[in-house]
């Protein structure tokens, strides 16, 4: 079977694709997030994976949760809107240390479950899939797992499996709380 390294962005996201997937690859489930503040949500939303990746008996690995790379990659963009500039260069970031991390542990493809949310520009995480294959040599799975209902089976297999289900994306800029405090006042 053909060795997939799959970007986890979160516990919910994955349900779907761990259950489209794997019967068709061998997946390496990586959870590469050094945007996910604060500290604590940052071990819930791992500690959900693992739980998830036990459940699937799929193999489990986190990225070094070095911070200091991703806030290079945001800098400047840290002001932009939901979904904006930021986001993109957030996600290519992550995407490009998963295209690597593939590549490091010889997976032939690799995805992202960033594709479940509804949230997410699936066309710009295509492209820069796309973009990683040439650049890593490592095949970019470009699957959608929104579709097919595939969003609403990710709330069900919650459901089924009491799965924590986050309210924001993870970074400090998108935590609800953070778009009424000044950020120098809260501990992250």
């Amino acid at each position: 079977m053909s060795v997939l390294c799959l970007h986890i962005c979160c516990a919910p996201d994955a349900t779907v694709a761990f259950e489209r997937l794997i019967d068709k690859w061998k997946i390496l489930a990586y959870f590469n997030n050094p945007n996910i503040e604060p500290v604590l949500e940052y071990e819930h939303r791992e500690a959900e994976v693992v739980r998830l990746s036990n459940h699937f008996n799929i193999e489990y690995f986190e990225s070094d949760r070095n911070v200091n790379p991703w806030i290079q990659a945001i800098e400047g963009f840290e002001g932009e809107r939901e979904g904006g500039k930021r986001c993109e260069r957030c996600i290519t970031h992550r995407l490009d240390e998963t295209a690597r991390f593939a590549k490091e542990n010889s997976a032939e493809a690799f995805a992202t479950t960033l594709t479940t949310s509804p949230h997410k520009n699936v066309n710009f995480i295509h492209e820069i899939g796309e973009t990683l294959q040439e650049k890593y040599g490592v095949i970019y799975l470009a699957e959608t797992f929104r579709k097919n209902n595939g969003f609403k089976r990710s709330i069900d297999m919650c459901a089924e499996l009491g799965v924590y289900r986050q309210n924001y994306c993870g970074c400090r800029w998108s935590l609800p709380v953070m778009r009424t405090v000044r950020e120098d006042n809260i501990k992250l």
